[in-house]
């Protein structure tokens, strides 16, 4: 059966290259875009479903890692030069390889689903929740003010420890998250990495402080690190002061 990519107009390379993407396409669930193959609108059609594929995670259909760090670099960039409070969530499953060594892995790829729907349908549709590793998401709310930080939090790992998980027919299990935040350092130009360390180290105090927790820094006025403090105050030869 001879493919539709397989025309006169397109060289025989494109239109293997071409074949490959619409495989891509259709195993990660895709259909391929209207119109005639190998027309403009064709091929613009298949390189915005390719980037939208690379930038999802293919379980749960978020934003994958690759996504967050765009969106969080952009996020950091903006708190930095308007100011506005912006709040990073590090969302951990707790017990996860309890939940897969005793249900098995496809019972945890159901956890790992329906954590993530909750996630999406608990904060608003400006915010970005993203699988960044196995059991582990994380959640950017800019413009989130600090008096709604902890209530925000919260209310995600509520939404979750209420949540029952159909694992198998007739089956369900209940799980918790663990969840750390940070507000991105405001008028100060950070880093993304920074900022997610921060985070995450809250997010190990609710780990250890015995899980399903909810810990935020204690202010939304970030201690500001020695590096950023450096990336404030730092010259460039075309800024000294002469």
């Amino acid at each position: 059966m001879a493919s539709e990519l397989s025309q006169p107009t397109l060289p025989p390379a494109a239109a293997l290259q071409l074949d490959t993407a619409l495989q891509l396409l259709r195993q990660s669930g895709h259909v391929p875009p209207p119109g005639t193959p190998g027309s403009t609108d064709w091929l613009q059609g298949l390189i915005d479903a390719l980037v939208d594929l690379s930038s999802r995670d293919p379980l749960t259909g978020l934003a994958n890692r690759r996504a967050f760090e765009l969106a969080l670099a952009r996020e950091i960039d903006r708190v930095a030069r308007s100011g506005e409070p912006a709040l990073l969530l590090a969302v951990d499953i707790d017990r996860f390889k309890l939940i897969n060594d005793t249900h098995g892995h496809l019972a945890g790829d159901q956890v790992i689903k329906a954590v993530a729907v909750a996630l999406a349908e608990t904060v608003r549709p400006m915010d970005l929740v993203s699988r960044v590793g196995g059991e582990e998401f994380t959640i950017v709310l800019p413009n989130c003010a600090p008096a709604f930080g902890e209530t925000v939090a919260e209310r995600v790992r509520r939404r979750v420890e209420h949540m029952p998980v159909l694992i198998a027919p007739g089956q369900t299990i209940t799980v918790t998250i663990s969840v750390g935040g940070a507000f991105a350092p405001q008028w100060v130009r950070s880093t993304p990495a920074l900022w997610h360390e921060r985070a995450d180290l809250q997010l190990y105090r609710a780990k250890s402080s015995g899980r399903n927790l909810v810990c935020l820094e204690p202010s939304a006025v970030s201690v500001v690190t020695a590096e950023e403090k450096g990336m404030l105050f730092a010259f460039s030869p075309s800024q000294d002061i002469e």
